[in-house]
This record gives structure tokens, C-alpha cells and sequence, in this order.
């Protein structure tokens, strides 16, 4: 084999590697990002339930449990938190 056909072997490689190397990582990297997002509107949402719902005597406390539920679960999260709230 010639130096051309060494270094044209190379660059598949890498390119292949590197492909690989994206199609590993990009999966858990798609489940963070998705948990990031569900966590900042679970808090966004606590946070404005806890704006305009205090005038109205709806308001949950920023416990670790709320802040914890409503980061995991998100929207769905407050609600339930919410409705765990008032009927108990």
C-alpha cells in the first residue's frame, strides 16, 4: 500500500469513529436535555402558581419535595402537587 492509501484509511476511520463516538453520546444527551426542560417549566409553573395564586389562597411552598416534583415530573408534577395540596 501507497502513503495515499494510509492516510485515505485514516480518515475513514476517524469519520467512522467519530460517527460512532456522536451516536453513543447523543442519546443520553437527548434524555438530559429533556429532563432540563421538564425541570425548568415544572419550576417556572411552581413559580408562577405561587405569584398569581397567592392573592387567591392557592400557593405551595418551595419545599424540597415540591421543588423536587415538580423538577422531575414538571407541568404534570405542580398539578398533581397542587391537587395533592387541596384535597387532602
Amino acid at each position: 500500500m501507497n502513503l495515499f492509501s494510509y492516510s485515505t484509511l485514516t480518515v475513514v476511520a476517524a469519520v467512522v469513529g467519530i460517527l460512532l463516538l456522536l451516536r453513543i453520546f447523543t442519546r443520553p444527551l437527548k434524555k438530559i436535555v429533556k429532563f432540563i426542560l421538564h425541570a425548568v417549566f415544572g419550576f417556572l409553573l411552581l413559580f408562577l402558581v405561587n405569584y398569581f395564586g397567592a392573592p387567591l389562597g392557592v400557593y405551595l411552598e418551595p419545599t424540597l419535595v415540591n421543588c423536587l416534583v415538580s423538577g422531575f415530573i414538571g407541568i404534570p408534577g405542580v398539578l398533581i402537587l397542587l391537587a395533592i395540596h387541596y384535597l387532602l
